[in-house]
């Protein structure tokens, strides 16, 4: 299992939201090397969800319900979404500002590329974001 970062402005579509939903298809990716990430996310992988902008806070988790297909919302090939399910809330919102200040995570794609809306999580940035957010 591979684990994911996906970020969403809270007010375009809130963790609430998603929850509420009970699942949703993950569009609007215009960038390539977050594309390129959707595409190798497979069923079940885990996923943190993030609201960027406001709160910048990493929230909940989900998962992969199905894999990559064509983006429903646009005619062009080159863009895919992915359908994602929320799992549950975190005890404790980890925030950009803990993410940064932990050396352990210094590597981590949302410190490195911060603009990426999709992103991947190593095993061990996983457990120590799930540390901080209480859960182990």
């Amino acid at each position: 299992m591979a684990y994911w970062l996906v970020k969403s402005e809270p007010f375009k579509y809130s963790w609430d939201k998603f929850v509420e939903d009970k699942q949703t298809f993950w569009d609007g990716v215009r960038n390539y090397a977050a594309r390129n990430f959707m595409k190798a996310m497979k069923k079940n992988d885990q996923v943190f969800f993030y609201h960027s902008n406001e709160g910048v806070e990493i929230v909940g988790i989900a998962k992969v319900a199905k894999e990559a297909y064509q983006d429903p919302t646009t005619d062009e090939e080159a863009w895919v979404v992915v359908d994602l399910k929320p799992v549950r809330k975190l005890k404790n919102p980890v925030t950009l500002a803990q993410v940064k200040a932990d050396k352990r995570l210094k590597d981590m794609a949302l410190v490195r590329l911060g603009r990426l809306s999709v992103q991947p999580v190593t095993d061990e940035e996983w457990d120590v974001v799930m540390e901080l957010a209480g859960e182990k």
